[in-house]
């Protein structure tokens, strides 16, 4: 009887320990609010580039996660009005970790777009 409780115990260690595995491997797709998406995207893209994201001019859910559009301060001049921002396209996956970005404008704070 000894035996059985003992083949018993490893047969449950080692089905724990398999579902441990597969869980690690599996990549968790966490339900986020847009808001910890966007506060998410914004750490993540300043921790690469050293730049602060001033703000978030466009967010966009896709099928293989999220897209953004972040304003980043890029050089400060003085007067503020003449500080370089730069327009950022940002790539999340599912999860909410970047997956890219790009730069794609640069412009100057007190000139706006010509239509």
């Amino acid at each position: 009887m000894a035996n059985t409780s003992e083949n018993t115990e490893n047969q449950k260690d080692t089905s724990s320990r398999a579902t441990s595995a597969r869980a690690q491997q599996q990549p968790r797709e966490q339900s986020q609010s847009p808001m910890q998406v966007l506060r998410g995207a914004c750490a993540q893209l300043a921790e690469l580039t050293g730049m602060e994201a001033e703000s978030v001019s466009s967010f966009e859910r896709t099928e293989d996660g999220w897209t953004l559009n972040v304003e980043v301060l890029e050089l400060a001049r003085v007067p503020d009005t003449m500080s370089l921002l730069a327009s950022y396209e940002v790539e999340l996956d599912a999860n909410g970790e970047l997956s890219g970005y790009r730069r794609v404008r640069r412009y100057e704070r007190g000139r706006s777009d010509r239509s």
